[in-house]
């Protein structure tokens, strides 16, 4: 179902879109402004945008430009009480792909919609295919080791059953998941990734499943979760394992059955998933360690893929790094090459870090080298100024060294978001402009750690 965006300060219009559009089978959303219009885009998905051009607090055409500054694939149909020629040539020179007068006629309304989404999807198909033709989801190499993975990620990509992708950090697990999801009957719908290492665990549900308004004490707006957000799609979740044992089991309920709820909400949702999960953790280990669900294990192995690390596939390190310095000449031809000591050297390393670590070299190799035939010396040079930093001084400020993560984060953003007002002179436009968020999340944070103009 495509989710249509109204923005448009006329209650009356407002419902007469979303009837029109509801009969239509779309899903709609309305914003009565162009700051809460953009405040939903920040936390709903949506397809197309319907935007009037005479809207309070901010124009119809800043609102414009700031959604194709956000969210450049996302078509926009502008309409206007007072349209002229050179409004209608302004709208479409910012971005959008059609303009119509009111009062708004029903048929020319679906229309613009119509193209508008077949807009989408063909925008959507191009990108698709050139991901594909510029190899950017390409999986490099020729070693026995690699074809099997690619095999296996082809066949798989064949139904829809779960996958369970295991491997070392920077493996490239979810290049893995992208080339089961392009070649899938789901390549036109959604690729959303998690991370679930990367999300707190009293988020996580928020995370996956959405929340109302009001569901707690920062539920500013109703948000989809990534379920929701991948429907039609394939949901990626990265290192599951470092998921809690309570998210664990609502992530389990919700594969199964492929419905579950918004947090605060009532209603029970289904999603139409594919999911494939990732982890770089052994999870025979974790399971029988009571880390991870053996219930859960079973539901995402239905296919095991295993991508070997860099230096179980050497064979295959000299044509990562001509594919990996090609990328970085722009596509023009002219990549340089390397000598044969280097790639000897080179095929010799271990790859802690795999191929994020080869393709990090090959980027450095090619900003800071101007060799034509790039020598082992060099190669050698910089792979070790690429090494981490073991030792050295503190740099934790002494007010945050002696707080838990959470509070010293939130101590330096209330620091931070001080200092932003005060240098505005807590002129509220300003400041959230500094700080690079909307003057409602401004108002909200003020609000949450109780800073008082002129503090």
């Amino acid at each position: 179902m495509n989710t249509i965006l109204v923005i448009d300060d006329e209650p009356a219009i407002r419902a007469a879109v979303r009837d029109i559009l509801q009969d239509e089978k779309y899903r709609v959303l309305l914003a009565e402004d162009g700051i809460v219009g953009l405040d939903i885009l920040e936390t709903e998905r949506a397809d197309l945008v319907i935007l009037d051009v005479r809207l309070p607090r901010m124009g119809g055409m800043d609102v414009l430009r700031e959604i194709r500054k956000r969210k450049p694939e996302l078509e926009v149909l502008v309409v206007s009480g007072h349209g002229t020629i050179d409004m209608a040539v302004q709208a479409v020179r910012l971005g959008a792909f059609d303009f119509i007068e009111k009062p708004l006629s029903i048929d020319r309304l679906l229309t613009a919609v119509r193209n508008g989404l077949s807009m989408a999807a063909l925008r959507a198909e191009n990108r698709r295919l050139r991901s594909a033709v510029l190899g950017e989801d390409e999986i490099i190499g020729d070693s026995a080791a690699i074809r099997e993975v690619r095999d296996l990620a082809d066949q798989a990509a064949k139904s829809d059953a779960r996958v369970l992708i295991t491997g070392e950090n920077g493996t490239g697990k979810e290049l893995v998941a992208r080339r089961i999801h392009g070649a899938s009957g789901r390549a036109r719908g959604p690729f959303v990734a998690v991370n679930c290492a990367a999300i707190p665990d009293t988020l996580i549900e928020s995370e996956l499943f959405g929340h109302e308004k009001g569901a707690f004490t920062d539920a500013v707006s109703r948000r989809i979760g990534k379920f929701e957000a991948a429907d039609g799609g394939t949901l990626f979740l990265d290192e599951i394992a470092d998921m809690s044992l309570t998210a664990q089991a609502k992530v389990l309920r919700a594969i199964q059955d492929m419905r579950f709820e918004r947090i605060g909400g009532q209603e029970s949702l289904s999603a139409d998933v594919r999911v494939i999960a990732a982890t770089n953790k052994d999870l025979d280990a974790q399971i029988a360690a009571g880390r991870f669900r053996e219930d859960l294990y079973f539901r995402l192995a239905v296919v095991l893929v295993r991508v070997p690390p860099l230096r179980s596939r050497r064979e295959d390190i000299p044509g990562l790094c001509r594919f990996f310095l090609s990328q970085k000449s722009g596509g023009n031809g002219q990549a340089r090459e390397l000598s044969a000591g280097a790639l000897r050297f080179l095929s010799g390393h271990d790859w802690p870090g795999n191929i994020r670590e080869l393709r990090n070299l090959m980027e450095r190799v090619s900003v800071l080298s101007d060799e034509a035939e790039i020598s082992e010396a060099t190669v050698s040079r910089l792979l070790g100024s690429g090494e981490r930093v073991t030792a050295g001084p503190c740099l934790v400020p002494g007010e945050y060294s002696g707080l838990k993560l959470l509070a010293a984060k939130e101590l330096f953003e209330r620091n931070y978001l001080v200092q932003k007002l005060r240098e505005s002179e807590y002129t509220i436009t300003k400041a959230a402009q500094a700080a690079g968020i909307y003057p409602s999340a401004l108002h909200a944070k003020m609000k949450k750690y109780g800073i008082e103009s002129g503090e």
